[in-house]
Parts: structure tokens; C-alpha cells; sequence
């Protein structure tokens, strides 16, 4: 408590005034009672205020209780409001609920209503579907709409029956009754349509097409009668059987009376000569021409430019003759485009896939393929002509991508049949010209050194092979052209061996290598195994020849030059020296015949060769091996001789006289 007083005390003695006071000495009982008076004063002036304004005060105190009342109506008013407001909004929370109520009755309703409305516009049958379907023609777009339609209450009533359906079974014996007559003419306008293609030179695509554009009736069928369905599958089957078979029967009979009348035959092959078995009296026949029968030629032409030709319309060609393969890819060209065409029509008509579409082209086609298989088996076994079976074979590969391109793989097995048909043919005929070459007896021969009628054989037919089986390589093909190539190797040995002289044998082997080798290059890649295998021989013979045909011009100063080299890289100066004697005759004797030399050289190997190039060319590499020499001779000599020596750019003014433009 004293502590509350010591700082009221203070906060006094802190004020102005009181400082003031106590600084002016004034005694405070009277200046607290001089306040007191004024406080008095003060007071009393207040009363008489109030007293002259207490009329004022009355009316301000009235106007107060007036105001009172006011506000508390209005306060009763407002508390109303609020009630009212409170009702309203209870008010819109049931309208509301009572709204989204109503929403959702109209919209089941709706629903309702909607399905109501289609199914009894599925259910019914009006009358303008029976009239149609009891009145119009088949081909009729109002009929084909209605049957539409009418499949569509068919399925619908199979539903409800397992519902058991009171709908349903009021209308399902109208629905019944306008099937079976829907299905009745159906049957009749399908078989009718069938029935043409039986007709005589009938264009049968013009049927298949009307089918097509109403393969709607054939599902309405299957869909609703499966027996009336196979009815109208099977009289197809048995109706386009039949046609194919006779179609193809007839032009494999008429296409195999266009072939040569003189066929190729086992006295045909590489090693056999064309007249061998001709006698005097024999007639050869105009239409066979045996040059093809190792050489491409234009027949190469069937795999790519004739290899979608139109086919051979035998009546119109019954004058000119073609050759197997030609008759061949007609045949099958005729097959693939008619059974891609029926295959894609089945799997589009009868709406079948995969096994079930297999299943269905075998039957309509099957028949036709055995028989195609069947004439060419009896064809091949007759046949001679390795060239046309292998055209054949690639004819097979072409034709089976072509199948799958357009999206008919149905005739795999039936390309695979002709394949086992023709390959083993293939190889035996291939190894009979192989053996042919084999037994070949050199000796009964004339000694020509030209190219051999086997080498150019061989060569053509090497191309040949190789060229064609360029896309689809095989390695039976290469095998047995290895073996081919081998054996023709060893018979040109062999027949080399015929001549006396190497120099011969040589021009004989170079001519032969030669010959091949262009013919290759003509017709297949250079870096083929073929090419590569007889340039090797080409070049290690036509060096050894130069070496034979400079040995009687030249082979001293080679033969020196072979002795004393080893004498130079050992740096035996004294022997070479030794040597200045032999060296001296040999400048001397080449100092007085190179020129006659070169003139020998030059018409000796123009007349061994047939081929201006190869002699030419062998003829420029005797003069190049020869300058070589020349310059070896000439670092073994020594000085005194080298003086003797003709100078090297006079052989070379000399040498360019004889190159070519070849």
C-alpha cells in the first residue's frame, strides 16, 4: 500500500503545476480550498444549465423512448423476415428435390418409352415387308432391305425364345412363314446364278460378280437354314470343280500340241556332238533350233518382262511352236490368276478363313491340281533341257510370291508338289551332261586349238544358270556347277594334252579359258566364282606362254639372266666379269635379230588366236615381259659390253609399233 502512495506521490510531484506550486512557496490547504471553491462555482453553474435546459432534456428523453419503440418494431418486423426467409428457403430445398425427382421420372420414361418404341418397331411386321418379300423379284433393292430387316427380327425373336417372350411368340409364325419363303426364292436365284456358269463359252466372272454384290443371301441362309446353305456350297463346288478340270484338262491338251516336234533328247547333252548319231539320209527338223539348249539367249525374258504376258491362246497360235518352259509359265500364269480370283471369292462369299478356306479351295481346285501335277510329271520325265527346267523352278518362286502378295497362300503345297516334280529331274539331267563331258574321248577330236564346242557350251551354260538363279540362289545349283566347272577344267587338260608341243597346248588352254571367261563376263557378275576361277587360270597360262614363245627368240639372253642374277645379289663382281664373253655373243646376236624378232612374235601369236583382243593382249604382255628382261640383262653386263648393247628407247620406238587399239 505504501508503495502504491510513494508512486502516486510521485507521479504528483512530476506534474507542472505541482512544481510550480511547491517551487512558488504557495501553502496548499489554501490553494486546495481555493479549488474547492471554484469547483463549487462550477457545479452551481451546471445546475442552472441544466434547469434552463431541462425542457430540452424532456424532449430529448421523449424522442429517446420514442426511438426505443421504433426500434423494436422494427426489430419484430426484421425477426419476421428472417422467419419468412427461412420458410422460403425450406421451400426451394423441397421444390428442388421434388425438380430433380421429376427429372429423373421424365428421363426414365423417356428411356423407356425409347426402348418400347424400338422393340415394337423390331417386333412388328408391317405390311409392306410382306408384300415385298411375297411380291418382289430376288434382285429387287426393297427385297434385299426387307430380308435385311427380317434377319434382323429373326435373331431378335431367337433371343426372346430363351427368355420366353410373349412378343415373340405372337409374331414369331409370321416371321417364320416370310422366312421360308424369303429362303425359298434365295435358294432359287442362288442356284440360278450357279447354274450359268455350266453354260457353254460362259464368261463365269460375270455370275461371281452378281453373287457378290448379294453375298447378303448367303449369310441370311447359313444364318438361318445351314442345310439349304451347304445345299448352295456344294452345287458350287461340284459346278466350278468340274469347269476348272475341263478348262485347264482342255488347254494343257491344246498348249502341249505347240511344243517342238523334235524335242530335246538324252543325245542332246554338253559332251555329245550335234551329228554324232546323224546319218547321211537324217533330217533335222526346222522347228528345233539345238543352240538354245545350252544358251539363255531371250528366254530369260519369261522371268521378268513375260512373266505376267498375257497367256497362249493355243487356236491362235496353232502355227507357232514354244519352248517348255514358254508352255509352261502359260499354264501356270492361267492357274494362279484363276485360283487367286476363286480363292479370294470363296473367303469373301462364303465367309470361311484360315483351315475352313483351305479346306473349300482344295475341293473346288484340288481336282485341276492333281492333273497339272500329273502332266507335268509325264512332261519332265521326258525332258532334256536343263535350261527349261530351271526356268521353270524360278518361274515356281516368282509365281508363289506373287500368290502371297496378293494374299492367297492356298497354292503353298501345290508349288511345293511342282518343285518335287521338277528338281530331282533337274540334277539327273544336269549330271548327265556332267558324265557326258566325263566320258568325252579326247583323241576321236581334231587337233584345232580354237575354243572346243564343249567349252562354249559349258560357258553359255554356265552364264545361264548362274544369271538366272541370281534371285533365288540355291546350293544344289551350286554344287552341281561346281562340279561342272571342275570336269570341264579337267577335259580341256585333257584335250590340251592332245597336241605335241607345250606352246600348243597352251594356245589351245588360252583360246579355251579365254572363250569362257568372256562369255561369263558378257552375261553374269565379274567377282563371280565361275569368272574368278578361270581368270586364275587365264592368267597363270598366258604367262607361262609368253615365257614359251620368247624362249626361241630370246632364251639366251633369259637364260643368262637366270644364271648370273644370283652372281649380282651376292655382289660377285669376278664371275660376272667371268661372264663378258657369253654376254658379248648374246648383245651381238640380239643386236642383229630383234627387229626381225618382234616382227615373228607379232604375226605367231595374231595367227594362234582366234580373238584379236587376246592376241593383242598377249602379244603386248610378251613385249612388257621382254623390256623387263632387257633391263635385267642390262645391269648384269659390264661396261665395255653395255657399250654394244642397243639402246632401250630404240626397242621401245620399236615396240610401239605393234600395240593396238584393240
Amino acid at each position: 500500500m505504501s508503495t502504491d502512495n510513494d508512486s502516486i506521490l510521485s507521479e504528483q510531484l512530476e506534474n507542472e503545476e505541482v512544481q510550480e506550486i511547491l517551487k512558488s512557496g504557495t501553502d496548499l490547504r489554501q490553494y486546495s480550498q481555493q479549488i474547492e471553491k471554484e469547483f463549487k462555482e462550477v457545479e452551481n453553474k451546471s445546475i442552472e444549465d441544466y434547469i434552463k435546459e431541462s425542457q430540452n432534456i424532456a424532449t430529448l428523453h421523449n424522442q429517446i423512448g420514442e426511438c426505443d419503440d421504433i426500434l423494436e418494431r422494427m426489430e419484430s418486423m426484421l425477426m419476421n423476415f428472417q422467419n419468412i426467409l427461412s420458410n422460403i428457403s425450406t421451400e426451394i430445398t423441397t421444390l428442388q428435390k421434388k425438380s430433380v425427382s421429376m427429372s429423373v421420372q421424365l428421363t426414365n420414361r423417356q428411356s423407356v418409352k425409347a426402348q418400347l418404341a424400338q422393340f415394337i418397331e423390331e417386333m412388328a411386321v408391317p405390311e409392306e415387308m410382306i408384300a415385298t418379300i411375297l411380291e418382289s423379284p430376288v434382285t429387287d433393292k426393297e427385297f434385299i432391305s426387307q430380308v435385311n430387316i427380317l434377319n434382323h427380327k429373326l435373331e431378335l425373336v431367337k433371343e426372346l425364345n430363351f427368355k420366353e417372350s410373349k412378343a415373340a411368340v405372337d409374331v414369331s409364325d409370321v416371321l417364320h412363314k416370310l422366312k421360308i419363303k424369303a429362303m425359298s426364292k434365295i435358294r432359287v436365284y442362288l442356284l440360278e446364278q450357279i447354274y450359268k456358269f455350266r453354260k457353254p463359252m460362259a464368261n463365269y466372272q460375270i455370275p461371281q460378280n452378281a453373287l457378290l454384290k448379294n453375298k447378303f443371301f448367303f449369310q441370311f441362309v447359313l444364318s438361318n437354314e445351314r442345310q439349304v446353305a451347304q445345299e448352295i456350297c456344294n452345287e458350287y463346288i461340284d459346278t466350278m470343280s468340274k469347269i476348272y478340270y475341263s478348262y485347264f484338262k482342255s488347254y494343257s491338251s491344246r498348249l502341249n500340241v505347240l511344243k517342238f516336234e523334235e524335242a530335246v533328247t538324252k543325245d542332246d547333252l554338253m559332251g555329245i556332238e550335234d551329228n554324232a548319231l546323224k546319218g547321211i539320209f537324217s533330217k533335222s527338223s526346222a522347228l528345233k533350233n539345238k543352240s538354245t539348249i545350252f544358251t539363255i539367249s531371250k528366254r530369260g525374258d519369261i522371268l521378268n518382262q513375260q512373266l505376267e504376258a498375257p497367256i497362249i491362246v493355243p487356236h491362235a497360235q496353232i502355227k507357232n511352236r514354244y519352248t517348255f518352259e514358254a508352255l509352261f509359265r502359260s499354264e501356270q500364269y492361267a492357274l494362279v490368276d484363276n485360283a487367286c480370283r476363286e480363292y479370294l471369292f470363296v473367303t469373301e462369299f462364303f465367309m470361311v478363313r484360315g483351315a475352313q478356306a483351305q479346306d473349300l479351295f482344295n475341293q473346288i481346285m484340288g481336282k485341276t491340281m492333281t492333273l497339272m501335277i500329273k502332266n507335268l510329271d509325264t512332261n519332265v520325265m521326258q525332258c532334256f533341257d536343263t535350261i527349261a527346267m530351271f526356268l521353270c523352278i524360278q518361274l515356281i518362286y516368282r509365281y508363289q510370291l506373287m500368290c502371297h502378295k496378293r494374299c492367297v497362300p492356298a497354292l503353298d503345297k501345290y508349288w511345293d508338289s511342282l518343285q518335287s516334280s521338277i528338281w530331282p529331274r533337274f540334277e539327273y539331267v544336269f549330271r548327265l551332261n556332267i558324265q557326258s563331258i566325263r566320258d568325252c574321248d579326247p583323241t576321236k577330236f581334231s587337233k584345232e586349238m580354237g575354243p572346243h564346242y564343249i567349252t562354249r557350251r559349258y560357258a553359255e551354260f554356265s552364264a545361264a544358270i548362274v544369271g538366272i538363279s541370281e534371285h533365288f540362289p540355291n546350293e544344289t545349283v551350286s554344287r552341281l556347277l561346281l562340279e561342272l566347272q571342275n570336269e570341264v577344267e579337267c577335259f580341256i587338260l585333257r584335250m590340251s594334252a592332245i597336241f605335241p608341243s607345250r606352246k600348243d597346248q597352251l594356245i589351245y588352254l588360252i583360246n579355251n579359258y579365254d572363250l569362257v571367261l568372256g562369255v561369263l563376263m558378257e552375261h553374269i557378275r565379274d567377282n563371280s566364282k565361275e569368272a574368278e576361277a578361270f581368270r586364275e587360270q587365264l592368267t597363270s597360262r598366258s604367262a607361262e606362254y609368253v615365257e614359251e614363245i620368247l624362249s626361241p627368240h630370246f632364251g639366251g639372253i633369259i637364260q643368262f639372266i637366270k644364271d648370273c642374277e644370283p652372281y649380282l645379289e651376292k655382289e660377285q663382281t669376278d664371275e660376272l666379269k667371268r661372264q663378258e664373253r657369253r654376254s658379248l655373243a648374246l648383245v651381238a646376236t640380239f643386236s642383229a635379230n630383234w627387229k626381225k624378232s618382234l616382227e615373228e612374235l607379232n604375226r605367231e601369236v595374231l595367227l594362234s588366236f582366234p580373238s584379236l583382243v587376246t592376241g593383242s593382249h598377249l602379244l603386248q604382255l610378251a613385249l612388257a615381259s621382254l623390256v623387263q628382261y632387257y633391263h635385267r640383262f642390262h645391269k648384269l653386263l659390264t661396261s665395255n659390253v653395255k657399250a654394244q648393247l642397243t639402246n632401250i628407247h630404240v626397242i621401245m620406238v620399236e615396240i610401239k609399233k605393234y600395240k593396238s587399239n584393240y
